[in-house]
């Protein structure tokens, strides 16, 4: 007896046989040409972008929440989770990348002959206020940090319960393994749809108002920008690598830009690229109980790019108005940088709010340093893309180095 063959069965074959960075690749690439085709913009079209953008925000609190807490939950005394390393080349790849931002500002000195008008937001005015404001976000109520994604109260929150888990019985401790991997089941279904929303991303970047012809009069400190992320993605990062682990690191680094930096480029959110993230350190076969913490807790604090963004935007401000810098008044800038950074949400454009913070050193005026946030959003088409990329596929890069693994597995 002959079966029917089923149309849909066979087009899903053959849709998985095609590798799934190639499938991003080629939704970037039908991005553009419809773009080029119908630039006036297409609802639909833009709608697949925010869907799938919505879709990896909604679930990846809940995910976080459930992975800490689990893996907390069956953690035991020997088990390898590696965060004080972890934790260490954070901290130092946050003060390499400020001093090369230093270094490329002082080199490649920008300017803003033309400030944008004045931006309506509220902004830090001293690091204290960094501080308190990251202490009271932590004691968040837990519903509503899994409802606005306050990750650092999820962290907390998720922290606490995995402690308490430990007590709890085995059974207990089975569903929780359970709803872990049920979720999980979730994310992987919205990752799917990654070609799709990337196209959809893609299309709106292109077609948006303006475009990227709005970037032309700020192309010069965009380049110092991009440049500097470069350097730190393709030699900084290695390096530290090497020095973590004695072994090639590039296959590891391009691995971690393909697979998640391309995707956090288009997402511009590290907090939506945390799914992305967590799939990539199952691949590359790292301890669950080190990336399930690892992972959320870098997209809150290691941002190697946010602290990029501060210290470039802020000299640019400080060549502007002729400020003379010493020594220690730039040192004390690149520790702002730093500790601000750990303050950024994992949203798109959150190192920007943080630029008056560091422009204070210098005595420039909240009025002027909110001028500065405005050209920040101008070029945030582009900084923001690669700032993102940066501080999330370092997550990745750090978290294997400090699990001494660089080979990547062959599909």
């Amino acid at each position: 007896m002959l079966h029917a063959i089923d149309p849909r069965g066979k087009m899903a074959l053959i849709f998985n046989k095609v590798p799934f960075i190639l499938q991003i690749i080629i939704g970037m690439i039908f991005g553009v040409i419809l773009a080029y085709a119908v630039p006036q913009g297409q609802p639909f079209v833009t709608l697949l972008g925010s869907l799938f953008v919505s879709g990896l925000k909604a679930i990846a609190p809940l995910l976080v929440f459930v992975l800490v807490s689990a893996s907390i939950a069956r953690h035991t005394k020997g088990s390898n989770a590696k965060l004080k390393p972890i934790l260490v080349l954070y901290v130092i790849a946050m003060c390499l990348s400020a001093g090369a931002a230093l270094i490329m500002s002082n080199l490649f000195p920008s300017t803003f002959h033309v400030l944008a008008s004045k931006v309506e937001a509220s902004a830090p005015q001293d690091v204290s206020a960094v501080l308190i404001s990251c202490i009271t976000k932590a004691v968040d109520n837990p519903l509503n940090a899994l409802i606005t994604g306050n990750y650092l109260a999820i962290l907390l929150w998720g922290i606490l319960f995995g402690i308490l888990f430990r007590a709890a019985g085995d059974t207990t401790k089975a569903v929780l393994a359970d709803f872990t991997q049920i979720v999980s089941g979730v994310v992987r279904i919205v990752i799917r749809f990654a070609p799709l929303g990337v196209f959809g991303l893609v299309y709106d970047s292109c077609t948006q108002d303006g475009g990227f012809s709005n970037l032309l009069n700020y192309v010069h400190v965009l380049t110092v920008l991009v440049s500097t992320m470069l350097i730190i993605a393709l030699i900084i990062n290695p390096l530290m690598v090497f020095v973590q682990t004695r072994k090639n690191p590039y296959p590891l680094v391009f691995t971690a830009i393909v697979n998640s930096g391309i995707t956090a480029f288009f997402t511009r959110s590290s907090a939506a690229n945390i799914p992305v993230n967590i799939a990539l350190c199952q691949k590359l076969n790292i301890p669950q109980e080190s990336y399930s913490i690892s992972i959320p807790l870098g997209c809150t604090i290691n941002m190697s790019g946010a602290a990029v963004t501060i210290v470039v935007m802020t000299m640019a401000a400080v060549n502007t108005l002729g400020i003379q810098v010493d020594l220690f008044s730039a040192f004390i800038m690149c520790v702002a940088a730093v500790i601000c950074a750990c303050g950024t949400s994992g949203i798109a454009g959150g190192s920007l709010m943080l630029i008056p913070l560091a422009c204070s050193i210098f005595g420039i005026s909240n009025d002027i340093a909110m001028q500065v946030v405005g050209i920040g959003f101008i070029i945030g088409v582009v900084q923001d893309s690669f700032e993102t990329a940066l501080n999330s596929s370092s997550d990745v890069v750090f978290t294997a180095a400090a699990n001494k693994i660089t080979e990547v597995p062959k599909d």
